[in-house]
């Protein structure tokens, strides 16, 4: 005998679901700010801008400690995912022992562990500094290469490295993207990218050349300090008149 199935009768005056779960929807429930600026800057508040950042720290420094342009390189490898201050208490004590590619081969790898253990994604950083020591003493003669090119086909150097290294070490006119200045760049509206190059290359094509040495720095300082991811410090921005944010708090 075939199996009889019943549709649910619904309760009296019970509400089907559609319906209930639109009547619980907001009415006219206000559109979200945009979490980017869409104005951009002119040619004169870009130059406005970076004369204030340099009138307030005319010889910005990067946070990363180093004695000479290995050292520089390596620092930066190992801050990826990490803080300059983490990268910084542990590599005090290892260029005092290794700050050449061969004093860092003579180290190897387990021993330099030991001193970077503390860094986030250690052994594979590990890894890293020893394979582009050696490939430093094998290809370059030892020296940190002066080429973007050459810099990121090292063993854990990416293009953000080689434009640190480059800028720091050799005084190249070249803007590293981390997430302080992707934020700034995007928040800002002062060059909005989906991606840390498309920020890169915007900043480059608007901040005159004048500034273009120490921009990188001013723009990283100003998101460490001021611009802060969760809670930017508005009230004490030196560019807030500028800022295209749609959420700046003056």
């Amino acid at each position: 005998m075939a199996k009889i199935t019943r549709k649910p009768v619904p309760r009296k005056g019970a509400v089907p679901k559609k319906t209930a779960k639109a009547a619980l929807a907001k009415p006219n429930a206000p559109a979200k700010k945009p979490l980017r600026a869409t104005k951009r800057w002119t040619p004169a508040e870009v130059h406005e801008a970076f004369s204030r950042f340099r009138k307030a720290n005319p010889e910005p420094k990067g946070e990363l400690e180093h004695v000479n342009p290995f050292t520089l390189l390596v620092a930066v490898v190992l801050s990826a995912q990490a803080t300059d201050a983490g990268v910084n208490k542990a590599t005090r004590a290892l260029f005092e022992v290794a700050d050449t590619p061969q004093k860092m081969l003579d180290l190897g790898e387990e021993r330099l562990r030991d001193y970077i253990k503390t860094i986030g994604l250690y052994r594979t950083k590990a890894k890293n500094v020893i394979a582009l020591s050696a490939k430093l003493l094998s290809e370059f003669g030892g020296k940190v290469p002066r080429t973007r090119a050459e810099i990121e086909s090292l063993p854990g150097a990416g293009r953000k490295t080689a434009n640190v290294v480059l800028n720091m070490a050799f005084g190249e006119h070249t803007m590293a993207v981390d997430t302080h200045v992707f934020r700034v760049g995007n928040r800002t509206g002062l060059a909005p990218g989906k991606t840390p190059l498309e920020v890169e290359l915007g900043l480059e094509k608007v901040i005159p050349a004048e500034f273009m040495l120490h921009a990188h720095h001013w723009l990283i300082l100003h998101g460490r300090y001021t611009c802060l991811a969760r809670k930017p410090r508005c009230e004490v921005c030196l560019i807030n008149d500028l800022c295209r944010w749609p959420e700046k708090t003056v």
